[in-house]
């Protein structure tokens, strides 16, 4: 959802009244995640996507009726019959969408959400997109939570109290979750189904050594939704204009930079770390520090086989166990033969993004099952937000 805020946020200032689209639960081999949404305007303007264009012209259509009629509705996408294709998944899986009507009356509390997302804090939106026949108004209440507060309602304080518990725990792992409730907020109970969209900061990329291999890194880990910071010690190579995707390009010695970066816990499990610099000087330190951190998603260094096992000589001699050791990706990247820098950026991001989800790095021709299989290892990438 956070991918379209920003642009139908000045529908919201003008006071009218447009309809989102969110994607609160996946089966199969569905193509976008939850918390994947599009936004229909009065005028007719599409924002944002659901399924990259298998269903998005009946969700339109929905979103158009539930804008002028006031009714939020949830949906069911998928090939399930003959009739299914004309509007189903070509993948083969299944969406289901929530379609909503928003407007300052419906959603007062959005303003408190966009000054927390601009402001890199935080926060949390619960909706009810499922409820019993008896109580209909129930489907689209919406409880807003932060780490220390809450705003709204979804219908009783004991629901708010349960829901509430539980969407601090999605915030604090960065996830997105379809929860289902009783009427009295009992977690074992199946009456109300509510989606929680997590909105996080977005994932740390620290890229070390500022070479051009640096430079195509950092292309593609913010073209990914990282926070990519360049870091080299040498002032005439660490500059903003050799990396103008780079969000900041510190001139530090990277093992300090590093340390200074975990005390002052913007470290976490969703940060990765490449270490580009082939010099021993630099990334011995660097990495001896990295592989002792407790919170890292991936560490990997650039180099051959001859400088790979001459580092692991020389961490070896800083005290490093074995154990701590095989935590390095060495050399970094999967086999793609890659050859340019964009090429080695590529290798290096495809084994972030199987680390991340438990990927083979296999061909998916020669794959069975799944193409989009469930992670057991879940770190959404979270764009100030996973959703």
């Amino acid at each position: 959802m956070r991918d379209v805020l920003d642009e139908v946020y000045p529908w919201y200032l003008s006071d009218e009244t447009f309809a989102l689209a969110t994607v609160v639960n996946t089966f199969h081999s569905a193509p976008r995640e939850p918390g994947a949404a599009m936004a229909v305007s009065a005028a007719g303007t599409v924002v944002g996507s659901v399924s990259g264009g298998c269903v998005e012209a009946a969700v339109f259509e929905e979103a158009q009726e539930a804008r002028t009629s006031g009714r939020p509705v949830l949906r069911t996408y998928g090939v399930s019959d003959d009739e299914a294709f004309e509007v189903g998944l070509t993948c083969g899986g299944t969406l289901e969408i929530f379609i909503e009507p928003v407007s300052r009356r419906t959603f007062p509390e959005l303003p408190d959400v966009m000054a927390s997302l601009t402001a890199s804090q935080p926060v949390a939106i619960a909706t009810t997109v499922a409820g019993p026949q008896a109580d209909p108004g129930a489907v689209g209440r919406r409880l807003v939570v932060w780490p220390d507060h809450c705003a709204g309602t979804l219908g009783s304080a004991a629901l708010d109290t349960a829901v509430t518990v539980d969407a601090r725990g999605l915030l604090d792992q960065g996830t997105t979750a379809l929860l289902r409730y009783g009427l009295a907020g009992q977690r074992r109970g199946d009456d109300l189904a509510v989606f929680v969209g997590s909105f996080v900061s977005p994932p740390r990329m620290l890229v070390f050594g500022a070479i051009d291999f640096a430079a195509a890194v950092a292309d593609l880990g913010a073209f990914l939704g990282y926070r990519v910071t360049v870091c080299d010690a040498r002032p005439v190579f660490a500059t903003a204009a050799r990396f103008p995707r780079a969000h900041d390009v510190i001139v530090r010695w990277p093992h300090d930079y590093l340390a200074e970066e975990a005390a002052a816990g913007r470290i976490d499990d969703r940060t990765v770390v490449t270490v580009l610099t082939h010099d021993p000087k630099f990334d011995v330190p660097l990495l001896a520090t990295a592989l002792q951190l407790p919170k890292l998603a991936y560490v990997g260094a650039l180099g051959s086989r001859r400088t790979h096992r001459d580092r692991l000589a020389r961490l070896r001699e800083t005290g490093l166990d074995e154990q701590q050791l095989s935590r390095l990706s060495s050399p970094a990247g999967l086999d793609l033969g890659a050859r340019t820098p964009h090429e080695t950026a590529v290798s290096i991001a495809a084994e972030i993004i199987a680390a991340r989800w438990d990927g083979t790095g296999r061909r998916l021709t020669f794959t069975n099952g799944p193409i989009h299989g469930a992670a057991t290892r879940e770190r959404p990438i979270a764009r100030l937000g996973a959703s």
